[in-house]
């Protein structure tokens, strides 16, 4: 019997987190609590759908998108509704977003052009930032989940500012001042992945030119 891709595990998964991202984005302003708990859960549920794909054998070019689409458009559609909780704030949205989706995409494809199967598999002698970010398990979850719990508590913030803890700070202020720095860091290692792509994208383009002029 033929394997059907589009029910592989991993892939269902990948159906699931966007079930649960525009579940978040319908209540996003009427109830805020399952917004943020269907938001959050969608962005948990991405560091399993990698090792499903691993465990299972069920790797595909196919759930490999999904992903990275789930990944770039659920962030986007969420500064999308942050900008319009804090509309003095929808430049920094903007900018993040674009950010966020230039340097996958161009990653992505550079990937992609170079042959490599999977835009997580780099050059281990390329940048050590990117190195560490893709081959430390443990960072790329940090960097991940930080990143999305600085936007998940923003949002919360708007409406609550959680059970009192210290200093009589609220959970939700607590939890953005101390994922603010992740989001930092991830936005420069967003930077730092569309520098690096655009220098081996040009790279290409020199190496095919230079080939180009051999031939003739």
């Amino acid at each position: 019997m033929a394997e059907n891709v589009f029910l592989f595990i991993p892939n269902i998964i990948g159906y699931m987190r966007i079930v649960l991202a525009l579940a978040a984005f319908y209540f996003m302003r009427t109830n805020y609590i399952l917004t943020a708990f269907c938001y959050l859960l969608s962005g948990f549920l991405d560091a399993f759908d990698g090792h499903a794909a691993r465990h299972y054998n069920q790797s595909t070019k196919f759930g490999a998108m999904l992903d990275q689409l789930t990944d770039r458009l659920a962030l986007m559609c969420f500064c999308i509704g942050l900008s319009v909780l804090y509309p003095d704030y929808y430049f920094f949205f903007q900018l993040n977003c674009a950010l966020d989706i230039a340097s996958h995409w161009l990653h992505l494809h550079q990937s992609n052009l170079s042959g490599r199967t999977s835009h997580k598999l780099i050059d281990l002698s390329g940048n050590p930032i990117l190195r560490i970010y893709y081959t430390s398990k443990p960072v790329l979850f940090i960097m991940c989940c930080g990143n999305e719990m600085f936007f998940g508590m923003l949002y919360l913030l708007y409406f609550a500012e959680g059970p009192k803890l210290l200093l009589d700070m609220g959970l939700y202020r607590l939890l953005m001042y101390i994922s603010l720095p992740i989001m930092l860091l991830k936005a420069l290692i967003s930077l730092i992945h569309l520098i690096t792509a655009s220098k081996n994208m040009v790279a290409i383009d020199m190496a095919e030119r230079s080939k180009s002029k051999d031939e003739f």
